[in-house]
Order: C-alpha cells, then structure tokens, then sequence
C-alpha cells in the first residue's frame, strides 16, 4: 500500500486514539538521524531477498502463538515476529528472519534474535520516542520506519499495530503466501484500548484481504 493510499487511514487512526501526528514526525525524525542511509538500503534489500514471493509466517505475540506454529510446516518459510512474540519464539528455538517492533517488548530478547541473524524493523511514533533514544544504538541491522510520510531512510510500509505492520511488510515486499499465527483479534484478557487496537488490526487485515 502506497502513502497516498495510506494516509486517510492514518488520518483515522489518529483522531480515534488521539495521536498527534507531529509527535509521530519529530519520533521519525530522530530516527531518521540514527540510522545509516547506506545500511538502511542494505538492510532494506536484505528483507526483499527474504520476502519476495516467498511464503511468510507472520507472528503476533497472542498467547496461542505455539499451538498455532505446531499446525504449520516451518521449512522453507520466512518468520516475521511482531515485537513480543520473539521471546514466544525464542522460548522453543525459533529465530525470526524478521522482526518488527516499536520497542515494547523484550529489548534483550531482540537483541539475542538479531545475534543470531533477525532484520530489525523498528518503528518510530509520538510514543517511543524516549526508547528510540536508548535502544536504537544497541542495534546493527536496522531500517526505520514511520506511520506518517516517508523521508530519506524512513519508510512506511503501512500498518498500525506491530502485527498488521508486519503483514503489511509482507506485502509490500512481495510475499507469494502469508500466514498468520499468534493472533486473536477477540482477546477478551485485554484492555480496552488494547481490544480497540485490535479492531483496528483485524480491519487493516481484512483491507488486505489476508483475514
């Protein structure tokens, strides 16, 4: 999905919880200033090579994320983990190839999975600013990314929450099949805002005709 396309979604998504878009393009901005452009091309290439019509399983961080993995032949399959669900993963010897993350979950677990090999997409909004600062020099193999215009290194792929972006990554890239596993947009453990950040999910999926 292109900006054009994207942007009156973003516009939405924006009113509804309240963000503010200035916030969303002073956090990319920073971003932007700690990333390489040269590695970021590199980066950039090296996750087309991983997605181009391959078939990619995309993982959320819901907690039936391992039963969903033991109905699914892995072999041969690219593993996209949104944020959280590299630890998940992680816990039964499973290294995603990539990793997109606003840097909320397990900052020491990604760092383990990008030892071993995981491109890291990391995701800059109003909200992670202080993170960006802090965990962003820990990284190598980085591109940023932004949910408002694209610039220089920075890219939008689309998406809102970890695990749409991640499909949306998938997309973009080319993916010949997607499959999704570890997700439950009818969590009823969830907060409020969490659920909404769900519906907005499931409604950016099903967009995309992928649910």
């Amino acid at each position: 999905m292109n900006f054009t396309e994207w942007e009156p979604i973003y516009t939405e998504i924006i009113k509804d919880f309240g963000f503010s878009r200035d916030a969303d393009e002073e956090s990319a901005r920073l971003l932007s200033t700690m990333l390489d452009k040269k590695e970021s091309g590199m980066i950039y290439r090296q996750i087309e090579q991983k997605i181009a019509a391959k078939s990619v399983i995309v993982c959320g961080k819901a907690a039936i994320l391992v039963k969903d993995l033991k109905n699914i032949v892995l072999k041969d399959k690219t593993i996209i983990a949104a944020d959280g669900a590299t630890s998940l993963l992680l816990n039964i010897d499973l290294s995603p190839d990539i990793i997109v993350t606003d840097l909320d979950g397990n900052i020491d677990d990604i760092l383990m999975a990008e030892e071993r090999g995981s491109l890291i997409v990391i995701h800059a909004h109003g909200d992670n600013i202080d993170k960006i600062k802090k965990y962003v020099p820990k990284f190598k193999n980085v591109i940023g990314t932004t949910q408002s215009s694209p610039f220089d290194n920075i890219y939008n792929f689309g998406g809102f929450t970890d695990g749409d972006r991640c499909v949306f990554l998938a997309k973009h890239f080319g993916a010949r099949e997607i499959i999704l596993a570890g997700f439950d947009f009818e969590d009823q453990t969830v907060t409020d805002r969490k659920r909404k950040k769900l519906e907005w999910a499931k409604r950016l999926l099903i967009i995309l005709g992928v649910v």
